[in-house]
């Protein structure tokens, strides 16, 4: 058998469910790596202000709230890798997780990550990508001063970046294909407030132009059939989230977007295998929920490895 570092429990992705998970199975004592190829905290770490995580009565920044996350989990043992899972493969009884950094095997895996962003799909998009083009609002609204820029979504992630967007942009278009939008109350209303930030319904884009940088979008308008021009410096596509899970395809069984499929424990139908947070079947996609997830299924590795004995 190939010499590879060997653990109880090997956790893929630093999200909320992972980093919770790690807390829970190391306190259980037992040896645990966690996996993760970018910033530990997940999607979350790009929040500006997370509002509805219990706790923090103020509201606390994704980023922060991910390195606490982190350092709880951490202080009981947890260890950490910097590396990309590309595939699972059994050994002996082991699971053996392939990453970008070499092989690790463990009794049991817990897949707790990676997603990203979805993409318009149209003409211009990757020719712009980074040039104009971006799907993080937290990491690229600075370089938007007082210019016109354009969002296109209407979810919580859309209008929370459009807010964050107007603190720098002169004006901020948000586009969304339907008539109302799917945000929170809370946040429609902030949206609304806001006279820096205007909406198009009813809009899809097709085209993204410029030269070396954004410079024009072209829109559709559903209900009429009318095209249209819109001037902007930049656009921000938040649209939501894929389940990076192209890895995993053929080994555990995944619906048909990509999400995995468990039970109420966060079991798949592979022995030894568990999946929480947004990478999950009818998950709700909150921190909150994730973090739950995380704890279920520490619980149930613990309980797996010691019947596996």
């Amino acid at each position: 058998m190939p010499d590879r570092p060997s653990y109880e429990v090997i956790i893929i992705g630093a999200g909320p469910a992972g980093l919770t998970a790690g807390l829970y199975v190391s306190r259980a004592r037992l040896n645990c790596l966690l996996v993760e190829r970018g910033l530990f905290g997940g999607q979350i770490a790009n929040a500006e202000r997370i509002e509805n995580y219990p706790g923090f009565p103020e509201g606390i920044d994704g980023l922060e709230l991910g390195q606490l996350m982190l350092a709880q989990a951490t202080r009981y043992g947890l260890k950490t890798a910097t590396a990309e899972a590309t595939g699972i493969e059994f050994q002996g009884g082991q699971r053996v997780v392939k990453t970008t950094e070499g092989d690790f095997e463990a009794g049991a895996v817990i897949i707790a990550g990676g997603s990203q962003r979805q993409k318009l799909g149209v003409s211009g998009e990757e020719e712009f990508t980074g040039k104009g083009v971006s799907y993080c609002a937290t990491c690229d609204a600075a370089f938007f001063r007082d210019q016109s820029i354009a969002i296109v979504g209407g979810g919580d992630a859309a209008i929370s970046e459009a807010l964050h967007l107007a603190r720098f942009a002169s004006k901020v278009t948000v586009i969304h294909r339907r008539r109302a939008l799917r945000a929170t109350r809370v946040l429609q209303e902030r949206a609304f407030a806001e006279s820096k930030i205007q909406f198009l319904w009813n809009t899809t884009v097709e085209v993204i132009e410029g030269e070396q940088f954004v410079r024009k979008l072209r829109l559709n308008q559903l209900k009429t059939g009318k095209k249209s021009a819109l001037e902007v410096a930049g656009i921000f596509v938040s649209i939501g989230v894929k389940p990076d899970t192209g890895y995993l395809r053929g080994i555990l069984p995944l619906d048909n977007v990509g999400h995995i499929i468990t039970n109420e424990n966060m079991e798949t139908t592979v022995s030894g295998i568990l999946a929480v947070g947004d990478i999950r079947h009818n998950s709700a996609r909150q921190a909150i929920t994730a973090a739950g997830d995380g704890a279920t299924a520490a619980i149930n590795v613990e309980k797996f490895l010691t019947e596996s004995r």
